[in-house]
């Protein structure tokens, strides 16, 4: 028998039923899933205004038995492909393709192993973003906001937006410096960050057309780093076997223990967290029925997963590139993201299509897409802590302002020599290193929440686990940021200043963990006597 047929509410406006904005199959029939737009709700605040949202209705697998997942469709996964390849632009900015390069010249094929496993463990963190956007309809800035007292509110958001800034710095300043290898110098620096800033411009035109839009112009920036970074794969040749010997045998040295702290720090992006859990909520979930939103969950997990192994092959081209060129060169320690294409034009020559511009447009397309995503992460960053009623164009030049003023003073002032720039670089390494607890603790804390997540809260092996990456990111980068402040802080007074700044950054780290009953609380309250156990809320 065959299903009885879709209810349709006819708009008033016939426009708005022909709009092909928000149309991304054919027209409705029985066996097809197809996009609506859902009406605005009045005074609402959300990451999308409910008439951006695409709305997939399957209209073959609705039935009374709202808790049933349908089977797996590709058609519905093209509907739900978007969300997380915005999301892997976080681990390819220019920040990380840096770490890449030098990882490779210093260390060679050995940290390739590492780089997998950060990626899978980058991975399980921004499932569990997805997870807590489509389960709640809200994103995580949303959540912090009612979860926590205003002052730990606005402390986070203070953290989230200064790590926004260290990111923001050295995304247009990448871009910046591939505008200059592209214009062979004729554009100097400040130059680039002006031309970069135009990015905003771009992102709220492409925002006006539809969500499809946007992610359309990220899937060509996310092709050319790809179709850029394999042409100097291939042009480079590296050993097949030595490659696979680097992913499959772990090895590490105390002369790349520097560079294996840094493959693992560029993997996890304060604001890419809070970003993922927004992104996925551009698909309209009823929550109401639970089949539906594990559903959502189901091919979140399935795209974020394929969009990270792109970017993945994608670092592993330029690391195993520069690994093959400089591994045991003299250029191999002072090699950096500002002369990377003098030295590649240098070891690999011109050709028909010089390496040097290639490696530009592959850096550009990086640092383009990686500015766009920070001024979207920003919009809902300021919106969502602060609780911001103001339309997403003003908050969006408000995040770029914030971030583009401080980026035009920074390249003026370190635009003197290559190694000011690589100290730049390392300022803005530690910045963003401290604030990452401030986005995975609040995190593991309300994914685990059944009065946040309701059914759909994560069971304690995956939170033991999801605490047991969360703890080892945390320590690696506070090794980086132990050995930093042991080579560049140098007297007294300098000392004092660090080690208070140190103790309040603890204090509100143990506030964040022992703020709800966690699985970190719990073990404390095990190891503890019963009278001194944490009692929890």
């Amino acid at each position: 028998m065959s299903p009885p047929p879709p209810q349709h509410h006819e708009p008033s406006n016939p426009q708005q039923q022909e709009d092909e904005s928000h149309r991304l199959l054919p027209s409705p029939s029985p066996n097809s899933a197809l996009i609506k737009t859902p009406e605005p709700i009045d005074g609402e605040e959300s990451a999308y205004e409910p008439r951006d949202k695409i709305l997939v209705v399957d209209f073959e697998l609705e039935s009374q038995d709202y808790s049933i997942v349908p089977p797996f469709s590709f058609k519905k996964l093209w509907l739900f492909t978007g969300p997380g390849f915005l999301m892997s632009i976080g681990f390819l900015d220019p920040g990380n393709l840096e770490g890449d390069l030098q990882a490779g010249a210093i260390a060679g094929y050995s940290l390739l192993w590492l780089l997998m496993w950060a990626t899978g463990m980058g991975l399980l963190i921004q499932l569990l973003s997805a997870r807590v956007g489509v389960a709640t309809g809200r994103h995580l800035a949303e959540l912090c906001r009612e979860e926590y007292p205003n002052w730990a509110r606005i402390l986070l958001w203070f953290m989230a937006e200064v790590a926004l800034i260290g990111a923001d710095i050295q995304e247009v300043i990448g871009s910046a410096i591939a505008i200059q290898i592209l214009s062979r110098g004729v554009l100097p620096l400040w130059a680039g960050v002006l031309i970069t800033a135009s990015d905003c411009f771009i992102f709220l035109l492409l925002e006006n057309y539809g969500v499809r839009k946007l992610e359309a112009l990220f899937a060509v920036l996310i092709s050319t780093m790809a179709l850029t970074f394999a042409w100097m794969f291939a042009d480079a040749k590296p050993s097949k076997t030595e490659l696979l010997i680097g992913l499959l045998v772990p090895k590490l040295s105390s002369r790349t223990i520097r560079q294996a702290v840094g493959v693992v720090g560029c993997v996890i992006m304060p604001h890419n967290v809070f970003l993922h859990s927004a992104l996925v909520q551009s698909r309209e979930v009823d929550h109401n029925k639970k089949g539906q939103v594990q559903e959502a969950i189901n091919y979140n997990n399935i795209e974020s997963s394929a969009a990270l192994f792109v970017s993945f092959m994608i670092n592993l081209f330029v690391t195993t590139v520069f690994a093959k060129g400089f591994y045991g060169t003299k250029q191999a320690d002072n090699i950096g993201l500002v002369n990377a294409g003098q030295y590649l034009e240098e070891k690999y020559g011109g050709g028909l299509f010089p390496i040097l511009y290639i490696w530009g447009i592959g850096l550009l397309a990086a640092g383009t897409s990686s500015t766009i995503t920070g001024t979207y992460a920003g919009q809902f960053i300021m919106g969502g802590f602060l609780d911001l009623k103001l339309k997403k164009s003003v908050r969006a030049l408000i995040t770029r302002s914030c971030a583009i003023i401080p980026t035009i003073v920074v390249a003026l002032i370190f635009n003197k020599s290559e190694a000011s720039l690589d100290v730049l670089n390392e300022w803005l390494n530690v910045l963003q290193s401290v604030q990452i607890p401030f986005a995975l603790i609040p995190l593991l804390t309300l994914v685990a929440k059944e009065e946040v997540m309701g059914v759909f809260k994560i069971g304690p092996v995956l939170e033991r686990i999801a605490w047991t990456v969360a703890a080892l990111v945390m320590v690696i980068n506070g090794y980086l940021l132990l050995d930093f402040f042991l080579s560049e802080v140098n007297g007294l007074l300098i000392g004092l200043l660090v080690s208070a700044g140190t103790a309040a950054y603890i204090s509100f780290i143990v506030y964040l963990i022992s703020h709800r009953n966690n699985e970190f609380s719990h073990w404390i309250g095990q190891l503890l006597p019963n009278k001194y156990a944490y009692a929890g809320n």
